[in-house]
């Protein structure tokens, strides 16, 4: 534990946010950079709890008790240490995990939970600044060679490891640039490009080759990777997004999330973007979905100088603190606000889509919609009808999963009801050498969740080359 009284003399302090005004003028983090001393504070109210619920509620299940300790006592390598023994990518979850850990603190029964996510966030970044996050290339090379395709959270996260453990590791991605979601789904201003450069640099000095520009399925056929590689791991993620069947779907302006938040990071990186732009400059911006994909592109929008933004909800509104249905240490239902709340735009919940309409020349002019009330049911309240009006909507109400036709077809693979790819037993497919994991496997979750997976997933592919 940190300090054995931390807990009762300091109260919980979390980062310090530029102001709204001077953020939205650019793509830069949002967060300020917090004291040295301040993170030692933050690391001494972790109290001796005897059973650290953080612990199992984390997906990579961080030894968070024990890096706390450590900063308190200014340990930071060993902390960075710790850290790393369990999350390969500790300045991603850092910035971008919901902190499942801290919903389930110990302390978090009485006083405001552990700033857990604050002190993961410093101990990574202090490593790089220092100069100890340095390549682990492996002693020993097993002479086997495996392919990922998809270099996101699990792919990256698999690569690593199973590069380590000495095998010949080509990384297989369709988009420019590797990073997959973090690079090109996550805005900038929640995590800054140079931070997964930066890690990816470590990565192709332990010998793992990125191979951008390919797609697989298409530019090489699945059949040749099981030829050219003993073992073949697909972390594709959910990329087949949730629509909207309504009455002027096909009217333009209309836009799945992922399509616009792609397009605005593309910019940022300097890459080509499609001939059809999907900008909200001077757009009255209308996004159908609450969670936080309708948050970043509630931000992006602002960012790019929308004449309004309006984020629009089915769900009624959640309760200001923890509901009584989802008890400590359950992740509960609460509200939430992002920091591109803050900024600006407004949040409608309890609001159901009936339809797109047409601005008579066949571009998008608003959406139709009325109050209901909660779900299954969600009983439409009499009169509530109304239009709000949008030259600009994006689909924000999450992923069907992968998406199927091409590689998955291709190779033959069994799939589940809900679409995601099946493994009989955990993490291989119903094709021999084929393996799965993150987002492609489980279905939309979260980026500490594509890792753990991840790294679970090249444990099972290294048991399958040793044999």
């Amino acid at each position: 534990m940190g300090k054995t009284t931390g807990f009762i003399e300091y109260s919980r302090e979390t980062e310090r946010k530029r102001s709204a005004r001077e953020r939205i003028a650019d793509w830069n983090e949002v967060y300020l950079k917090t004291p040295e001393s301040k993170i030692k504070v933050q690391s001494a109210r972790c109290m001796d709890c005897g059973v650290p619920f953080c612990q199992p509620s984390c997906p990579v299940n961080n030894s968070i008790p024990d890096w706390n300790d450590l900063v308190y006592q200014d340990r930071w390598y060993d902390a960075l240490e710790a850290l790393h023994a369990t999350n390969n990518f500790p300045e991603f979850t850092g910035r971008v995990c919901p902190a499942p850990c801290e919903a389930s603190c110990v302390l978090g029964l009485i006083e405001p939970a552990v700033a857990i996510k604050l002190v993961e966030k410093n101990i990574v970044d202090m490593g790089f600044e220092n100069g100890w996050v340095t390549p682990r290339p492996a002693k020993k090379m097993t002479g086997k060679k495996v392919a990922v395709v998809g270099s996101g959270p699990a792919g990256l996260a698999a690569a690593q490891q199973l590069a380590r453990a000495g095998h010949a590791v080509t990384v297989f991605e369709k988009a420019p640039r590797p990073g997959g979601l973090l690079r090109y789904g996550i805005p900038n201003f929640k995590l800054e490009k140079h931070l997964v450069v930066r890690r990816l640099a470590q990565m192709e000095a332990e010998g793992v080759e990125f191979r951008c520009g390919v797609h697989v399925g298409a530019d090489i056929m699945a059949e040749q990777l099981r030829q050219d590689f003993d073992a073949v791991l697909l972390a594709c993620g959910a990329e087949a997004p949730r629509d909207v069947p309504i009455a002027g779907r096909d009217l333009r302006g209309i836009h799945f999330a992922m399509d616009f938040l792609t397009q605005a990071n593309r910019r940022c990186e300097g890459d080509p973007v499609e001939a059809d732009p999907i900008l909200a400059e001077g757009k009255r911006v209308v996004i159908i979905g609450g969670g936080d994909t309708g948050a970043d592109c509630l931000g992006t929008s602002l960012r790019q100088g929308a004449k309004s933004v309006r984020q629009v909800e089915i769900m009624p509104t959640p309760p200001a603190e923890r509901s009584p249905l989802t008890p400590w240490p359950m992740w509960p239902l609460m509200l939430r606000s992002e920091s591109s709340h803050e900024e600006g735009g407004q949040r409608y919940w309890g609001m159901k889509t009936l339809e797109f309409v047409n601005d008579g020349s066949g571009n998008v002019a608003g959406i139709k919609v009325e109050q209901v009330g909660p779900p299954p049911e969600f009983k439409t309240f009499p009169n509530t009808g109304r239009t709000l009006e949008a030259d600009l909507v994006l689909l924000a109400i999450g992923f069907q999963g992968p998406v199927l036709p091409g590689l998955v077809a291709e190779l033959g693979l069994e799939t589940n009801a809900n679409s995601t790819v099946a493994t009989p037993t955990p993490y291989a497919t119903s094709v021999p050498g084929i393996f799965s994991a993150g987002d492609m496997r489980r279905g939309q979750s979260l980026v500490v969740w594509a890792i753990r997976e991840g790294r679970d997933a090249a444990a099972v592919v290294d048991t399958f080359l040793r044999v």
